[in-house]
């Protein structure tokens, strides 16, 4: 395949300047996904990915043993309710069909009222863990710097739960904002990690059904291919600040058992990547150059781009797995914020 266009970062940090190949966003799609390699990361980006080594490897290396075990799963988000919300932070729990939603405006975003733009959030958390407490923060700034609101869907997580049951979870949470008033080129759908395959799951499932394609999809470090393979034999599984390659053989082994179980959707792992067909929106990704997941993404962006798809990938080299919600301890996270915004608000106009 025909490698992607590749545009470096601007010199100067914190300034988002293009060189002459702009991002051709709106014009005639050539095939290929645009690619722009950012800065080397800051001292804070460095600390924090010493962090995550020191800490979340290890944790997930004895975890990746013993996958079956009765984890306390939701304790990450429960304990996360303790973080408190930024100043002027409004949050409103939504009820859907099968699960909860949590409907974030950051200081000063107008009301979620069927006008404008809206933000439909997956967060990650590898179908099993995190929730709308956990990512606060990141989609507070989210909602800031795309002057948007946004709809966290809760959605039920294995080993309980398929991932086709999340699907429908974030499917609910679409419909409910169409009952807002809010039109599919309003609507922008956002992710991280296992949070971005939801994102593009549920884009699909929406051409399936002749519906409007939403305005853009936003995939920060996403999960994009449900086999292994590939991932544990990239270069990055060594490099990477959390990931050890059993971790992804206990991840498959639980969504595998999980979607065994489930006698509504025929016990079936979808994998997104294999449904790619014209007509999806427009995409942005970010990702860690040093991640393992910068395999899903790459991917994810040919794939895609070859659809017919305009993609922009841009790759922050030596950061952590979804290292926006290092924000603001590590400026590259603003930074990222601070395009994701850019990009959400000019898609939805």
């Amino acid at each position: 395949m025909t490698a992607p266009s590749i545009i470096p970062s601007s010199p100067r940090a914190g300034v988002r300047l293009y060189p002459s190949q702009r991002p051709r966003r709106h014009s005639r799609h050539d095939g290929l996904p645009v690619e722009v390699v950012e800065e080397a990361p800051s001292m804070e980006g460095r600390l924090a990915w010493l962090a995550a080594r020191a800490t979340i490897r290890p944790v997930l290396s004895v975890g990746s043993y013993l996958p079956r075990m009765p984890w306390p799963f939701g304790l990450l988000d429960f304990a996360a309710k303790a973080v408190l919300p930024a100043p002027g932070t409004i949050r409103a729990t939504i009820r859907l069909p099968r699960c909860k939603a949590q409907l974030v405006r950051a200081a000063g975003v107008m009301p979620a009222d069927g006008t404008r733009r809206v933000v439909l959030y997956m967060h990650g958390g590898a179908f099993l863990t995190c929730g709308a407490n956990t990512h606060g923060r990141l989609v507070t700034k989210l909602s800031k710097y795309a002057d948007s609101p946004v709809l966290v869907v809760e959605y039920r997580m294995i080993p309980k739960h398929s991932i086709a049951d999340a699907i429908d979870d974030c499917y609910d949470g679409y419909r409910w904002l169409r009952r807002q008033g809010y039109q599919p080129d309003q609507i922008v759908l956002a992710g991280d990690s296992a949070g971005g395959y939801l994102s593009l799951a549920l884009a699909e499932r929406l051409l399936d059904e002749d519906e409007e394609a939403p305005a853009a999809i936003v995939a920060l470090s996403p999960l994009l291919e449900i086999a292994k393979e590939a991932k544990k034999a990239h270069p990055n599984i060594h490099s990477g600040a959390e990931f050890p390659p059993k971790a992804f053989d206990a991840f498959v082994e639980l969504i595998e058992a999980a979607a065994r179980r489930d006698r509504v959707h025929g016990g079936e792992v979808l994998e997104p990547l294999q449904h790619v067909r014209p007509g999806l929106p427009r995409t942005l990704i970010h990702v860690s150059g040093s991640e393992v997941l910068l395999h899903d993404a790459r991917l994810g962006a040919k794939v895609l781009a070859a659809a017919g798809v305009p993609v922009e990938l841009r790759i922050w080299p030596g950061q952590i797995h979804v290292f926006q919600i290092a924000a603001p301890f590590v400026p590259e996270a603003t930074r990222s914020l601070r395009q994701i915004g850019e990009y959400i608000r000019e898609a939805t106009g």
